[in-house]
């Protein structure tokens, strides 16, 4: 039996690079995107202001580990705001594999403007923050949904931000959050209920998957150190990964089919925490 394949934007660290060694352990082949290839790139990812030093992580160091778990990988350079580069990474998928089994939108936009007050943010970062956030992840499920509706199986999982749900306790710059990113967040959560009424008894699975607070490298470089992640309890990102894998696969996971939001840590929290 041929192993399934899973499609992970922004898989060259964090939660997308253990979502991928996740899949890997559990028989998946992968095509991985990402803007950082290479150790070492740099690239944009100032939430506040302009910072592009080099971040630990890359596709090529995610797709070692994932290899050393069997999978076969293809990785493919792309950047979320240019949708001609993340069609043509899917093109690439499916010409080496024949089919992509799983889409994880994974990957957000990371750059100024996310965390500005409404009347500081610029109209150009706003529709970055909307290319990145909401129609890159459209281009890919107009992509790729149509092979899977055609096989009657397959998963779609958003990643989606508890900031779209939730009011700020404070201003952007005084330990709440901006407008435009939560906003983002939003109109992505509201695209799996369309998708599921669109496509009932379809055989595929659609979820939008809340993270809850993950300490990232892009966090930590954003000067979100240690200490003040601690007030947080942040969650790690293998066990977000555990429960993509989980959406993505179990018979179980249909129970949760409903639910507009899965709220990670909660069920991590219950299916293996209050499990073991």
């Amino acid at each position: 039996m041929s192993r399934p394949v899973a499609f992970i934007t922004g898989a060259s660290r964090g939660i997308g690079a253990c979502t991928a060694i996740e899949l890997a352990k559990n028989g998946y082949n992968l095509v991985l995107t990402a803007r950082t290839l290479k150790e070492g790139d740099k690239n944009e990812y100032g939430s506040w202001e302009s910072n592009s030093t080099a971040l630990p992580g890359s596709l090529e160091s995610t797709a070692e580990a994932a290899r050393k778990e069997g999978a076969e990988v293809l990785c493919v350079r792309s950047d979320i705001l240019d949708i001609d580069s993340v069609l043509a990474a899917a093109d690439q998928a499916i010409a080496h594999f024949g089919q992509v089994d799983l889409l994880f939108n994974n990957a957000c936009y990371q750059g100024p403007g996310n965390m500005q007050r409404v009347l500081d943010v610029e109209i150009e970062q706003a529709q970055n923050i909307y290319m990145g956030n909401v129609l890159t992840p459209l281009a890919l499920v107009k992509k790729l949904l149509p092979g899977m509706l055609a096989r009657k199986s397959g998963a779609v999982i958003n990643m989606v931000s508890g900031s779209a749900i939730t009011d700020p306790p404070a201003p952007a710059d005084e330990g709440g959050w901006g407008f435009v990113y939560p906003s983002s967040k939003a109109a992505l959560i509201r695209m799996v209920p369309s998708l599921r009424v669109e496509h009932k008894d379809s055989g595929v699975r659609f979820f939008s998957v809340e993270p809850g607070f993950v300490l990232t490298e892009v966090m930590k470089a954003n000067g979100l150190d240690d200490s003040i992640a601690a007030r947080f309890k942040p969650t790690p990102p293998e066990a977000i990964a555990e429960i993509i894998h989980w959406l993505a696969t179990s018979e179980a996971a249909l129970e949760q089919h409903d639910r507009a939001v899965i709220f990670a840590p909660q069920l991590h929290k219950k299916l293996f925490t209050d499990q073991a």
